[in-house]
């Protein structure tokens, strides 16, 4: 009798605990969108959180950061000459901020010891085309591009991004033809630990896996929508070493809702299509949302802002709003920019 009423209050313990938890979890149903920048003139496809802060690069090569206490924004024009580049990939560390150009020349600048801009590397060719940007942790970062010879283009940085060298493609998987990536959201890559993917897409569309910080390369093949230029896999995200989201498919066709959206739960080797032939259709960010057990999504893109509940299963439509890019500062803010504006978005 003792332990049968033992096993009862554990039981209820239990029960409590649960419904506790359920409770305190608390899903979206809405989200209210707050420009805090507007310029017309502006395309921001690479926005990056740092500390509270918020600091993106864009077209016309105007760049800048928000002070999230004082609501302020500081801008400013970095020229190659008199030429403005097009930034579509920044990233950070605790002590600078980079930023990387499309097209030929491919620029990246850091944060330089007078308060400007210096530009740490520099590539020209007719093919050069960089398209995202990410470090892993203070000293180490990566950047990749779509191909200029017979693989896709990566450059890494050991010295805290004061130089950079490019991976010779006798050490990464040769492209396949029409083989590129996508500068629509700097989300090509994405990093866990020593973990890294790399995302290609257009005629073809892989997932280009590093266990070493760089060192060694693997590929891996996904089910997603591919065989045009305008096809694949647009951005990817992991909320841990297992499991990750890629959505994509064709920005000329965004009603398309079929082979856009897939997902791994073993590192990317092996991925599985979801919410087949259901919204949303074309997007161009994904981010797993923060302390959301790897069930939490949003995606953006020009068509609106859409939530998962359920690791990517299902979705739901938040806003019409469109943006091409998003970042989470908590797990329910976010900064989301695109086409003349930079938002803060509320999710409730």
């Amino acid at each position: 009798m003792k332990k049968l009423l033992f096993l009862f209050v554990l039981l209820t313990i239990g029960c409590k605990s649960d419904e506790k938890m359920e409770k305190q979890r608390k899903f979206f149903t809405s989200v209210d969108v707050k420009n805090i920048l507007q310029d017309d003139s502006l395309s921001i496809r690479a926005i990056e959180i740092m500390g509270n802060n918020l600091a993106f690069a864009a077209n016309n090569g105007v760049y800048g950061l928000y002070n999230s206490q004082t609501g302020q924004w500081k801008t400013n024009q970095q020229l190659n000459d008199s030429v403005a580049p097009e930034f579509r990939a920044v990233a950070s560390t605790s002590s600078d901020f980079f930023m990387l150009s499309v097209g030929n020349p491919g620029l990246l600048y850091k944060t330089g010891e007078t308060g400007k801009m210096e530009l740490v590397y520099k590539e020209e060719s007719d093919k050069v085309f960089y398209d995202s940007m990410i470090f892993w942790n203070e000293k180490e970062g990566i950047a990749m591009g779509d191909p200029t010879t017979e693989c896709l283009s990566v450059i890494i940085t050991r010295d805290g991004g004061q130089t950079w060298k490019k991976i010779n493609c006798n050490a990464f998987p040769k492209s396949e033809e029409g083989e590129a990536a996508f500068a629509a959201s700097n989300s090509n890559i994405a990093v866990q630990g020593d973990h890294t993917w790399i995302l290609s897409g257009g005629k073809k569309s892989r997932i280009f896996y590093s266990e070493d910080k760089g060192n060694s390369w693997k590929v891996y093949e996904t089910p997603l929508l591919q065989g045009e230029a305008t096809t694949g896999g647009y951005s990817l995200d992991f909320y841990d070493a297992a499991n990750g989201f890629i959505i994509g498919g064709d920005y000329t066709k965004p009603d398309g809702n079929e082979g856009n959206k897939a997902i791994t739960k073993d590192g990317g080797k092996t991925w599985q299509l979801v919410a087949e032939g259901k919204d949303p259709g074309y997007k161009s960010s994904v981010r797993y949302i923060p302390n959301g057990d790897s069930k939490e999504l949003v995606a953006t893109g020009f068509t609106g802002i859409s939530y998962s509940k359920d690791g990517g299963e299902n979705w739901t439509q938040l806003s019409d709003e469109g943006f091409f890019t998003v970042r989470f500062l908590n797990d329910s803010t976010a900064y989301a920019a695109g086409k003349g504006r930079i938002a803060k978005l509320t999710f409730k």
